[in-house]
């Protein structure tokens, strides 16, 4: 499937891009030389990026889930959610905390759930943050990223097809031959 051309408002990533962007983010840190314990990814954006770094580094992977963007489809950012519990496969979040998401787009998330995770986990040692974008509008800097995007394009990832499918839907996807 080919996309449009990527530009200041729209930025079209396609599966294969996302994966190298994920690989890509694993050398960052990788060559920082930084070491770390866990990981804490943001659901849902940060699902897949946060699970092949866990998968990369053999280290815990928790979740965390966040929401902000439900206004008018998923488009605009509202009020921030964060979940009260995280799930995680081993023990509690301490020591030296990777927190990974797909993006910083204003920063508010980031901000708002590093206070969470510093108050409701105080054996954290040190968090730094990894995303796959950074936008230049942000007011959070993360610690390691893959692309800066000068402006505040609308990145479309190519999951978000799902997004609007429904099972009655991917049923006439498969049998079109458009989901193989």
């Amino acid at each position: 499937m080919t996309l449009p051309p990527s530009t200041d408002r729209d930025h079209w990533v396609s599966w294969d891009d996302y994966n190298k962007l994920v690989e890509r983010l694993a050398l960052v840190i990788h060559e920082s030389g930084w070491k770390f314990d866990k990981i804490v990814c943001l659901a849902r954006g940060g699902v897949r990026v946060g699970d092949v770094l866990s998968r990369i580094y053999d280290v815990p992977l928790g979740i965390l889930a966040t929401s902000s963007y439900r206004e008018a489809a998923g488009t605009q950012q509202g009020q921030l959610d964060i979940a009260q519990f995280i799930t995680i496969t081993r023990g509690t979040l301490s020591g030296r905390v990777l927190l990974v998401d797909d993006m910083v787009d204003t920063g508010m998330t980031f901000q708002r759930v590093g206070e969470h995770l510093r108050n409701q986990f105080p054996d954290i040692t040190e968090l730094r943050s990894a995303v796959l974008w950074w936008k230049g509008h942000s007011k959070a800097t993360p610690d390691y990223y893959v692309d800066k995007l000068p402006t505040n394009p609308w990145i479309h990832q190519p999951f978000e097809d799902y997004d609007s499918l429904r099972p009655h839907q991917l049923e006439a996807w498969v049998r079109k031959g458009v989901r193989s």
